[in-house]
């Protein structure tokens, strides 16, 4: 053993991933709460549905934190106004898109959001959508 091994760990102990979704896991895994703080609180075992109501949208990232470890989330976007609902939206896009997820709107300004390992199938049509075409005044975000 080398002056260094100690310090950069040895050689022989790299370990090498050939299966792809033990990279997924290990990015999953890796984010795990030490039980301290606000992470505390939340499950990283994934598994569970998560109701949120934020009245900010610094309150994204705790979204986010739950889709990273594998919870689902609905949102109900009632509680902000109609520009924070849209930042919200775009962020938890972004959220959505990186970790391979979905996103479904389920009711006006409500919206389920589910990681990769939970396939969402189905859809819901709105009220006013069976008497009429959608439109593009329809589509706008109105609270």
């Amino acid at each position: 053993m080398g002056l260094l091994d100690g310090v950069f760990g040895n050689k022989n102990e790299t370990e090498v991933i050939d299966d792809p979704n033990e990279i997924e896991e290990s990015f999953y895994n890796d984010n795990k709460s030490d039980g301290k703080g606000k992470d505390a609180e939340m499950d990283t075992s994934g598994g569970k549905m998560i109701l949120l109501e934020p009245r900010a949208y610094s309150e994204s990232q705790q979204i986010a934190d739950h889709l990273k470890n594998r919870n689902s989330v609905v949102v109900n976007l009632k509680r902000v106004t109609s520009d924070q609902a849209k930042r919200i939206i775009d962020f938890l896009s972004g959220c959505i898109y990186a970790i391979g997820g979905t996103m479904k709107k389920v009711g006006v300004g409500i919206y389920l959001c589910a990681p990769k390992n939970v396939n969402v199938q189905g859809k819901i049509t709105e009220e006013n959508a069976k008497d009429k075409e959608p439109t593009k005044e329809s589509e706008e975000i109105e609270w």
